[in-house]
């Protein structure tokens, strides 16, 4: 007859290490998760800063990455024309699309003047075709939720697309300075964040350290 200790359980072996308990896990995994955090808030906020101190570097580099994606994305686009499985009216449309966006790539490639202008114009058409389009959709849709605020926001990105193809160097200009103050922003919030983290971390760590298993289990005695 066996005693209640001899009862069949999981036997473990001397050798084996303990598992991690769900706590162990969690501290694990906000410990990584704040490092993450500090890195991308530090990095938001270099941006940020260089965006501020070097306006004039900051657009040229801009500019460079712009055509960058123009060339990117024209090869897709050819390379989207030639596939085997594209009806022959797409493979036009892919096509001159593509022929197009390399030849503003290489306009970009040009020069500063070159590539910050296009770059103004591209993020003006897209913000006055967006706006448009989102004014006509709320205002022809009487039970759309929150209508007013679309209509609002479509007449206002509508505007900013003006403004930025009538002046385009200003307002690029202007959009910089906005977009370096805005990453500074978010930048301090994560890095506050993830000293907030930080202390939560070290809060779960000892609950952590008490809830580990030891490991070498003590025989328990024969009866």
């Amino acid at each position: 007859m066996t005693s209640p200790s001899e009862a069949p359980g999981p036997a473990s072996s001397p050798g084996t290490a303990p598992q991690d308990t769900p706590t162990e896990g969690l501290a694990n995994l906000a410990n990584m998760g704040w490092q993450i955090l500090l890195t991308m808030g530090l990095a938001t906020t270099a941006l940020g800063v260089i965006a501020l101190v070097w306006p004039d570097a900051t657009l040229r580099v801009l500019g460079v990455l712009f055509g960058v994606y123009l060339l990117a994305t024209g090869v897709f686009e050819l390379a989207g024309a030639f596939g085997t499985h594209v009806p022959r009216h797409l493979r036009v449309l892919h096509f001159l699309t593509g022929a197009f966006s390399i030849l503003l790539g290489l306009i970009c490639f040009r020069g500063a003047l070159e590539s910050i202008l296009l770059l103004a114009l591209w993020i003006g058409f897209s913000w006055l075709l967006r706006g448009t389009t989102e004014t006509v959709a709320a205002a022809s849709a009487p039970d759309m939720p929150a209508r007013g605020w679309h209509v609002a926001f479509g007449i206002i990105s509508a505007l900013a697309g003006i403004v930025l193809i009538v002046s385009p160097f200003a307002s690029i200009a202007a959009l910089l300075l906005v977009v370096g103050i805005m990453a500074i922003v978010v930048g301090l919030t994560e890095v506050v964040r993830a000293l907030m983290m930080r202390v939560e971390v070290g809060r779960l760590a000892p609950a952590a350290a008490t809830q580990r298993r030891p490991l070498f289990h003590r025989p328990h005695p024969q009866h």
